[in-house]
């Protein structure tokens, strides 16, 4: 712990030097315009990645960035930046090389984790047919990434915690990015309107939807 300690005190010495008055200004409060939902793997870091700056992100991070319903941790988080801090851009970052996703490609089991990776497994049988099409071994990996960070993103949307904000008229924001840990590229992974549009009928959610960015209609939204 002592080197915990050393780089801490190295740190405060270096933020202070630039600017005197740096931590004063960051206990006054935050307001990030962002939520990093991320994988918590060592190697991508969220602020690192971004280039941000304390104060400028809010981030939730678990194995495989996965967005689950029942997990109230996340559903915390979400509700917490986005009612409260009024985050603008909701950003699920996956990355290349996932060890989550890596060991739900496959049929080892692991223990307790294997519970958590069922929702990634999901995610494979959802896309089985077009993975089946991918011969390449680590083609069908990076593939399956992408796809496990298109199914988080559509399940940010059918959260009500998104549903009301966008029903409010907030500039709410959804992103899917994959992070590539070889050359420390962040890659925009572009879903379809028709992602979302799918669900609207069953959620009762009248939408216009533009890649990247959802906005309530003109029409007056169902009651839940």
């Amino acid at each position: 712990m002592e080197k915990i300690f050393e780089n801490n005190r190295k740190w405060v010495a270096e933020k202070m030097q630039n600017d005197p008055n740096y931590f004063k200004n960051l206990a006054k409060g935050q307001k990030p315009r962002y939520l990093f939902i991320g994988c918590s793997d060592s190697r991508v870091p969220a602020n690192n990645v971004s280039g941000t700056e304390p104060g400028e992100m809010f981030v939730h991070r678990n194995i495989a960035n996965v967005v689950v319903h029942t997990d109230l941790n996340l559903l915390s988080v979400l509700q917490y930046s986005v009612e409260v801090l009024g985050v603008q851009d909701v950003i699920v970052c996956g990355h290349y090389g996932c060890g989550g996703v890596q060991a739900a490609m496959g049929d080892q089991q692991y223990g307790l984790i294997d519970n958590w990776l069922r929702n990634i497994k999901d995610v494979i049988s959802n896309h089985q047919d077009e993975l089946n099409e991918i011969t390449d071994q680590d083609a069908r990996f990076r593939r399956t990434v992408e796809l496990n960070v298109i199914e988080q993103v559509n399940n940010l949307y059918k959260t009500t915690i998104v549903q009301n904000a966008i029903n409010a008229g907030k500039p709410l924001r959804l992103h899917g990015l994959v992070y590539d840990i070889a050359n420390g590229i962040l890659k925009d992974v572009k879903w379809s309107p028709e992602d979302f549009r799918q669900y609207a009928a069953s959620y009762h959610l009248p939408l216009e939807v533009e890649e990247g960015q959802l906005a309530a209609t003109e029409t007056e939204p169902a009651k839940a």
